[in-house]
């Protein structure tokens, strides 16, 4: 058995029932193969893979905290600080009722490599609650967070650990979980990004993922010829990631067609609205529901379809594994040209063999949604020199570092004989960095 394989088999047999970890462990080891293969016995003899996928420390507590009924409540709480070895742990926080252990480590494992692609000084980590902070009120969320966060904080700092927002956590909890920081600790530091702009948050912040996506996206066409200017796109999603990709995608010239929640989705021939799509989102945290009722050019289905919309280009920015081997078929019959992810590992690896089998250009959302924490990484920076930045110089940071990212992981591609693997030539990238750094600073 090759060494690749026995890792595989010792992550499957160390962490039982945790599926969507071994699924990225998979997906990153599978592309790692040739370049493991080739120098193996110095792999396994410094028991190198085991270090890769065993987080450094895995931090589980537990979250008392009172409703507005006066009920006590009690919520699991996770930080996986999985690798240190380019920089202090850097990844979000997700609060969402699916939240386990499993799903905390696959996202921090996946952190590793995307923190490694941006080319910034930052490592591996994840974490999060199984609270749902729909439908809680203002009070409610602040008593979780601050509940949450006087265990968190003896584990994180500005040059430790420096979690972020992800699903369920934005800018309201992100400002929670910082007051109550720095009222235990007496410090004013960077330990958190996506900040408010008064302060220390970054501009841009909110737009990067989704603009990120579409920088990225834009550079491989280019380089393979394509203009996306008139292209049809297909969004998942209507959270942060997705408006932000659908703004952006409709500013180059594009035109995005759906977009959908947990309930249903929103198909819109004339182009999705991004200001009333912002307001039903965003101020009024209703569902798509509304939007159609404004706009008489939407139609609004129920359950799961966007993926059955003809399209260029489908960009899934919802949650994990949204985009299966069904779908992917659809897409394909459909003409689809590209498949970026915009969210963390949203398709299935039978998806993403069957796009890569029929030609389809397909980018890994370890890359091509690298661009949020690649600007929470430029919030760092500004917080340490005591600047910001106006919003022009942070869109151009983002842009140069997403357009690297793709050359980066399509010159790897290239190299270990993989072209035009961009799954591949992203793991591979990633791991490069992380690899020279734990082998330099021995057996840690």
């Amino acid at each position: 058995m090759s060494y690749v394989d026995e890792v595989y088999k010792y992550v499957v047999e160390k962490n039982p029932a945790q599926p969507e970890f071994h699924q990225a462990v998979k997906e990153v080891l599978e592309s790692l193969r040739v370049v493991i293969e080739a120098n193996e016995d110095e792999y396994r003899k410094s028991a190198f893979l085991e270090r890769l996928v065993t987080p450094e420390r895995q931090i589980l507590f537990r979250v008392p905290w009172v409703d507005d009924k006066g009920q006590v409540q009690v919520n699991n709480g996770f930080r996986v600080q999985f690798n240190s070895a380019i920089g202090p742990y850097k990844g979000g926080l997700r609060f969402h009722p699916s939240v386990n252990l499993g799903i905390i480590k696959f996202l921090g494992f996946e952190q590793v490599f995307k923190n490694s692609l941006t080319g910034l000084p930052i490592g591996g980590g994840k974490g999060g609650s199984d609270f749902d902070p729909k439908g809680k009120s203002d009070r409610e969320v602040m008593a979780f967070c601050q509940s949450f966060m006087t265990e968190l904080y003896r584990h994180i700092g500005a040059d430790t650990d420096v979690p972020a927002g992800d699903i369920g956590v934005g800018g309201r909890e992100i400002g929670y979980l910082y007051g109550q920081y720095k009222r235990i600790k007496d410090v004013y530091e960077g330990v958190l990004t996506g900040k408010g702009l008064t302060y220390g948050g970054s501009l841009a912040r909110t737009e990067a993922t989704g603009y990120g996506l579409l920088y990225l996206t834009q550079e491989m066409l280019k380089c393979n010829g394509i203009d996306i200017k008139g292209k049809t796109v297909v969004v998942s999603g209507s959270g942060n990631v997705a408006i932000y990709a659908i703004q952006k995608a409709q500013q180059m010239g594009a035109k995005v067609v759906t977009c959908c929640d947990s309930t249903g989705w929103i198909y819109d021939p004339e182009g999705i609205d991004v200001a009333l799509l912002k307001e039903v989102k965003e101020v009024k945290r209703a569902r798509l529901t509304e939007y159609a009722a404004k706009r008489s050019s939407a139609q609004y289905h129920e359950g799961k379809g966007v993926w059955t919309v003809k399209c260029d280009i489908a960009l899934p920015c919802a949650t994990q594994n949204e985009l299966d081997l069904e779908d992917a078929k659809t897409l394909v019959k459909n003409g689809v040209i590209a498949v970026c992810e915009g969210a963390n590992m949203p398709t299935t690896l039978d998806a993403t063999k069957y796009f890569q089998e029929n030609k389809v250009f397909f980018v890994c959302g370890k890359a091509s949604n690298a661009g949020g924490v690649a600007t929470s990484a430029l919030e760092m920076s500004q917080n340490s020199e005591r600047l910001s930045w106006t919003f022009e110089e942070v869109d151009s940071k983002l842009q140069n570092i997403m357009i690297n990212i793709f050359h980066n992981l399509d010159d790897a591609a290239k190299k270990y004989g993989v072209e035009g693997n961009y799954v591949a030539g992203a793991n591979i990238a990633g791991f490069l960095k992380v690899a020279d750094a734990m082998k330099a600073q021995g057996i840690v």
